[in-house]
């Protein structure tokens, strides 16, 4: 991995053309995908999901009942891969570790202030590391999209930076809150200073703010990762989150994927989907394709 020596000038970040950005997204949506490859398609967008509850009436019992889904999503297909992660609050990491035992799927946990990322570093530091010591795989933290929006662009890096050192081992994702940047302008100039100050991921969106990730947005991003990775040599995941609920969308996503990034990023390790109603979608449309008809979405935990 080359070292990044030099921090650029995040006001010199590249300008996109917002007409070229959507059709080029769009065009996305119109690939034919023959039956085999959706299927494969459906099991690696499965194998992606962090399954996620983030609601101020989250208990130990939602929270187990998530685990126990995230464990168990092959009881009605044998052989379907696991999701990649579960996502909770700090003060659920430690219901999550134990939930999940020796599965293999992480514990990931927002932490900064989410989803405002209003407050003070102190503060996020704590949040951050008290999610660290409770035992999470993974920190979804927030920028401070007030500072960005005044220009203050070396806050952002040097929050970012301490708080990717305080995540140790930890992968970080840093979210944009994209539904809040304004232009495809901004979207690439905070993804820029993500990258350069240690994300490990670049997310989208919180999920509570709409609109949350779109395709449009997730190319952009996908973009800065692609020529990030040309300057540097450093590879970096992408997450959108928010939106995305049905299996068609998910495989159009993969398709767009893989036509900027490539092979290397179409694993879980690299992409992910904030997504957890899409994992119901992915079932069904599994089950359509096994059986030959839809069984009802009663069959499927809300969760």
């Amino acid at each position: 991995m080359a070292e990044i020596k030099t921090i650029p000038d995040f006001s010199l970040t590249p300008r996109i053309d917002q007409v070229g950005i959507e059709e080029r997204a769009s065009r996305f949506t119109k690939r034919s995908i023959k039956n085999e490859t959706k299927i494969k398609g459906l099991k690696l967008a499965l194998n992606m999901i962090d399954l996620t509850t983030l609601e101020g009436k989250d208990t130990d019992g939602k929270v187990k009942q998530l685990c126990y889904k995230a464990c168990h999503l092959h009881d009605a297909y044998p052989g379907l891969p696991s999701v990649a992660a579960v996502c909770v609050y700090p003060s659920m990491v430690a219901v999550a570790k134990k939930a999940l035992g020796d599965s293999g799927i992480k514990v990931a946990s927002v932490a900064t202030a989410f989803p405002s990322g209003q407050s003070t570093r102190d503060v996020k530091l704590r949040d951050t590391k008290f999610a660290i010591n409770q035992g999470a795989d993974e920190i979804d933290m927030v920028i401070s999209r007030g500072k960005f929006h005044q220009g203050e662009y070396n806050f952002v890096f040097d929050e970012i930076a301490a708080i990717k050192e305080a995540c140790g081992e930890a992968r970080l994702k840093v979210i944009l809150e994209t539904g809040e940047l304004g232009s495809y302008d901004k979207v690439r100039r905070a993804s820029d200073i993500a990258m350069y100050a240690g994300a490990d991921f670049i997310k989208t969106s919180t999920g509570k703010i709409s609109p949350a990730a779109t395709m449009p947005v997730t190319l952009v991003m996908l973009e800065a990762i692609r020529d990030f990775y040309y300057k540097t040599g450093k590879k970096i995941a992408m997450k959108p989150a928010g939106g995305i609920s049905k299996a068609k969308l998910a495989l159009h996503y993969l398709v767009m994927l893989n036509e900027v990034l490539g092979e290397e990023w179409m694993n879980n390790e690299w992409f992910r989907f904030g997504a957890s109603s899409l994992a119901n979608d992915i079932l069904m449309q599994l089950m359509k394709q096994k059986t030959g008809v839809y069984q009802s979405a009663d069959y499927f935990a809300l969760d």
